[in-house]
């Protein structure tokens, strides 16, 4: 059985590699500005919460609304399971207002297997008005698994066929959906950032349904061991201290935890933990 925090850990780093490319998918029709992640300063306020917060992902954001640009604050929840979590996205949605100050706009994504797509709830009750009863806190729903992996390979984003492995990928070959996304990856190598190609390269490991020969011979078939020598030199070759320090520093204002970051950097968990107080 996949462990649920491996997920977590790929759909947080999938968002903040590529935080342009999903909100112009899921949400085209809102104009975004600068944006910056608030994850450590949010969890450090809430020292109790911090444990149950890290699948979470919350972002300040500069985004268009009736024509004029204003921060508010963006919750992301991932869920790999399908469940309701309406009372927890509502309470930290609060939280958040109370950090920042701004408003808080929530969005739930689920990444579940189930293929059928039973309803999930998009509220939760948290008050009573006198004149208007209930009061509810409304939040958004991605739900994975209703994009077809057919429809998806053929965006241009690459954050987009990234998702093919998780979408419903029934009538598509999964040989193929790897191969598109290495070769759209080998297109745009001298755009991506090492950060990003580090994700795609353990993002196709973690969800590919081809066999480990099969992945190596795609890869030699398209040339992607661009990839890997990129990697290596950046993180892994000896006298490469630096190389190893920035990654690491990046991945963790990406919010990627400290056990992901030693296998990708190579470097010791207290050497990263230092990093954090820097």
């Amino acid at each position: 059985m996949i462990n649920p925090k491996s997920h977590d850990v790929l759909f947080k780093w999938l968002i903040t590699a590529f935080t342009k490319e999903f909100f112009e998918h899921y949400f085209p029709d809102i104009e975004i500005g600068e944006y910056t992640f608030i994850d450590k300063e949010f969890i450090s306020k809430y020292e109790s919460l911090k444990e149950s917060l890290k699948g979470d992902l919350f972002l300040t954001m500069e985004v268009e609304i009736d024509g004029i640009l204003q921060e508010i604050v963006i919750q992301i929840e991932h869920q790999s399971e399908r469940e309701d979590v309406s009372e927890r996205v509502c309470e930290y949605g609060m939280i958040a207002w109370l950090l920042k100050k701004n408003p808080v706009w929530s969005i739930v994504i689920y990444t579940d297997e189930a293929v059928l797509q039973k309803p999930v709830t998009n509220r939760f009750c948290y008050g009573f008005n006198n004149h208007h009863g209930k009061l509810y806190r409304y939040f958004d729903v991605i739900k994975v698994k209703a994009e077809k992996s057919g429809d998806l390979i053929k965006k241009h984003s690459l954050m987009c066929k990234l998702l093919t492995l998780k979408a419903d990928d029934r009538q598509t070959d999964p040989d193929e959906l790897v191969s598109e996304i290495y070769r759209t990856a080998a297109a745009m190598k001298d755009e991506l950032t090492n950060e990003q190609l580090l994700l795609i390269d353990q993002w196709v490991n973690f969800y590919k349904k081809v066999s480990e020969k099969r992945l190596e011979t795609i890869k030699k078939e398209i040339s992607m061991s661009f990839v890997e020598t990129t990697i290596t030199e950046h993180v892994y070759n000896e006298g490469k201290a630096e190389g190893k320090k920035e990654m690491a520093i990046n991945l963790l204002k990406m919010g990627i935890d400290v056990e992901t970051i030693t296998q990708a950097s190579g470097l010791q968990k207290e050497e990263i933990k230092q990093l954090t107080s820097q």
